[in-house]
C-alpha cells in the first residue's frame, strides 16, 4: 500500500441544520432548567396544520431518538425531529418578546408564505444540492 492508500483526510465538521440566536438560546435554557422534569432538550418540528398548510412544533424531549438531529447552539440544546430536517436546513430560530406576545420566530429560506396570523408557513423541502 501507498501512503495514499492508508492516510485518510480529516470529514469537515458538517453544518448545522438550525441556528439559535442569543435570545432563543437563553429562552430554551430557561425552558430546561425550569421544566417539571429532567429533558435532554426542545425538540422542534414540522407539522401539517393552519391556513398556510405548516406549522412549526416544540415539545420537551426527554430522550434523543435514534434519528435526531442533535443541535447544541450557544449552551443550548435543540433536537430536530427526522422529517422536519429539510424543511428547517438554514433557519435561524429566535425568540422576540412585544408588548403583546412572547414568541420563537423562524427566519426559514424555505418558506414560500405565511399567513397573515404568523402562526402557519408554506415550506419547500431543501433540495440535495441546496443542503450540501
Amino acid at each position: 500500500m501507498t501512503d495514499l492508500q492508508t492516510q485518510t483526510r480529516p470529514r469537515r465538521p458538517r453544518p448545522k441544520v438550525v441556528t439559535l440566536t442569543d435570545a432563543a438560546a437563553a429562552r430554551v435554557r430557561e425552558l430546561m432548567d425550569n421544566a417539571d422534569r429532567k429533558c435532554v432538550g426542545l425538540r422542534v418540528g414540522v407539522k401539517n396544520g393552519g391556513c398556510a398548510g405548516q406549522e412549526y412544533t416544540f415539545a420537551y424531549a426527554d430522550e434523543i431518538g435514534p434519528m435526531d438531529e442533535v443541535v447544541e447552539d450557544k449552551g443550548a440544546v435543540v433536537l430536530i425531529e427526522p422529517k422536519a430536517i429539510l424543511f428547517l436546513i438554514g433557519s435561524e430560530i429566535d425568540f422576540e418578546t412585544t408588548r403583546l406576545s412572547s414568541k420563537f420566530v423562524f427566519r426559514n429560506p424555505n418558506e414560500t408564505d405565511a399567513c397573515g396570523c404568523g402562526e402557519s408557513v408554506t415550506i419547500i423541502p431543501a433540495t440535495s444540492t441546496e443542503a450540501s
